[in-house]
């Protein structure tokens, strides 16, 4: 598996794009890298960048950046609404794939000496890259801002970790910088219906995990308690990995609560948005939105699609699409601008621009199937046709869900909905890779037959094209078979006006299989492996008997409800 890394680094620049421009310039000069994103902001004057590749490239790109940010930012003209040190205020890397958490903090140390060494930077590492504990928290090497850097380099205590020790000329110019290896971070603001920070920073201390102190007498202006090593106490707010400040945003003319999501997985976005809400309105404020700053996993908002979508008792046994759509709208991630999904998220950044059969019109695939090209053939086919099966299973199961009269039943019937939609997904895939596995096939018969060495390997490569020609529809076998489960459950219990639909869904999963198999069938003619090809077949045998088995089953039912 290729190792891929993500880095992004914030920059102390978001309102002059001619400079922005020079520092990604310099990114998307290093072969092999992806820019995913560039989101400038004005009140901020910050702008975070996006970018992903291999470890080397990414170190190579990061470095070029860092250096170029040095000498077209100047800090000591830097104003904004963000806390920052630094040209390049915060550099750090991300395991993406194929790469773990120690490895990345070996090319993040590897960095941030380069940065000191060459650049003459000083750089503070954090996160899973600290040296220290205390250093971990970003906050931490921050504190004091670039303002403070003076004091900070000649204390023992925050000496950089790379880099010269000394407030000199060019540190002047550069400030410091902060590097760090962590998992994936969501930058998350929420939208208040006010102008005053004050009332900001008070939501953002009730949801953030580290709280507020604890005063004497009044809550704000009191003196701060403390314990009896002399250390401040504080009350934790309500979430767990989760940061956060209020600042008001002159260009937007509200008060926002800026938010680091350090780990999804403990708290989602959704439910930060939530916890902010109900805190806003137990201070006579409203959220009226919300915002990501750089890109959000699919997951995540495939996750807060179904929460809004559970929290009003309905199906989440619905597509991909959809869920984005509800969960754009339930956290108001419109409100301040358009939200585009093929920009935002990443996994849709990452994908290669490729033309799939299952992006085609019904009438686009059915012209190209009729078209003089062998492909799409009976394998993607057979494949749409179970799809197709499915959708109407989960069509059926998602109207059971929003029956009036059976509000009760509405989980029961949007699990089988969103068993459906998997099972749909995953016979869409396998519509466009039959026709992959079968350019496979071409493109090995295509090889060179030069020498007895290019014969061989020409051989192998057709063998090994052929037996992944023979999984791919016998896997479109499997799902389509599996399918049937949803068809016969919502036959028997779904909604008695769509009895047909599930009936017709019926017929194209057995049809799915049957066809399926044929492709099985005649891709094995061409395979030596004998053992791999007695086994595959009988098991196909015994799945197309299945099949057949449950079509009948499955009609005599609807039939016997549409005579009722």
């Amino acid at each position: 598996m290729k190792q891929l890394l993500e880095c992004v680094p914030n920059f102390s620049e978001g309102r002059d794009m001619h400079i922005i421009k020079t520092i990604t310039d310099e990114i998307e000069k290093i072969e092999g890298i992806r820019l995913l994103d560039v989101d400038p902001g004005k009140a901020t004057n910050r702008t975070v960048v996006t970018f992903i590749g291999e470890p080397d490239a990414v170190l190579e790109a990061a470095f070029q950046a860092v250096k170029k940010a040095g000498e077209v930012i100047d800090m000591r003209n830097h104003h904004g609404e963000h806390p920052r040190f630094g040209a390049t205020d915060v550099c750090p890397l991300i395991p993406v794939s194929g790469i773990t958490m120690e490895e990345t903090v070996v090319y993040t140390h590897k960095l941030a000496e380069r940065i000191g060494k060459e650049l003459g930077i000083p750089v503070y590492c954090y996160e899973n890259a600290a040296f220290s504990e205390v250093r971990r928290n970003l906050a931490n090497n921050r504190a004091g801002e670039y303002e403070g850097l003076p004091r900070k380099l000649v204390d023992p205590h925050w000496r950089p970790d790379f880099g010269p020790a000394e407030f000199n000329e060019h540190v002047a110019r550069t400030g410091a910088i902060a590097v760090g290896a962590r998992d994936f971070l969501v930058a998350y603001n929420i939208n208040l219906n006010t102008t005053s920070t004050r009332r900001a920073n008070a939501v953002a201390f009730d949801i953030r995990e580290k709280g507020r102190p604890v005063r004497e007498g009044n809550p704000i202006t009191g003196k701060i308690k403390k314990d009896k090593t002399g250390k401040d106490i504080w009350t934790p707010g309500a979430l767990k990995a989760c940061k956060a400040i209020g600042w008001f945003i002159e260009e937007y003319g509200i008060a926002q609560v800026s938010i680091n999501l350090t780990n999804i997985s403990i708290t989602p976005v959704h439910v930060a948005f939530e916890e902010a809400c109900k805190s806003a309105q137990a201070r006579g404020l409203r959220v009226t939105g919300s915002e990501i700053v750089g890109l959000i996993p699919l997951k995540a908002l495939l996750d807060a699609g179904k929460y809004f979508l559970r929290k009003q008792c309905r199906s989440v046994g619905v597509s991909e699409d959809e869920l984005i759509r509800i969960a754009v709208k339930s956290l108001g991630l419109d409100d301040l601008k358009p939200f585009d999904p093929k920009e935002k998220i990443i996994e849709y950044m990452l994908e290669k621009p490729e033309k799939k059969l299952v992006d085609l019109t019904c009438k686009g695939f059915a012209n190209e199937t009729a078209s003089e090209s062998p492909a799409p053939g009976g394998g993607s086919v057979s494949a749409y046709l179970g799809a197709l099966g499915v959708s109407l299973g989960t069509m059926v199961a998602n109207l059971s869900s929003h029956k009036p009269g059976w509000d009760d039943r509405w989980k029961e019937f949007s699990d089988w909905a969103e068993k459906g939609q998997k099972f749909k997904d995953e016979l869409l895939f396998l519509v466009d890779e039959d026709t992959r596995a079968f350019n496979r096939i071409m493109s090995a018969f295509g090889l060179s037959k030069a020498t007895d060495e290019d014969k061989k390997k020409r051989s192998a490569a057709i063998q090994e094209a052929t037996k992944y020609a023979i999984e791919v529809p016998f896997r479109t076998m499997q799902k389509a078979l599996e399918s049937m489960e949803i068809l016969e459950a919502m036959v028997d219990t779904g909604n008695p006006n769509s009895v047909s639909d599930a009936g017709v869904g019926a017929l194209c999963a057995r049809s799915a299989v049957m066809g399926a198999y044929l492709n099985v069938r005649i891709n094995a003619s061409g395979l030596t492996d004998k053992a791999f090809v007695e086994d595959i077949l009988k098991r196909g045998e015994e799945m197309e008997l299945r099949a057949k088995e449950l079509e009948v089953k499955i009609l005599m039912k609807v039939n016997g409800k549409i005579k009722k």
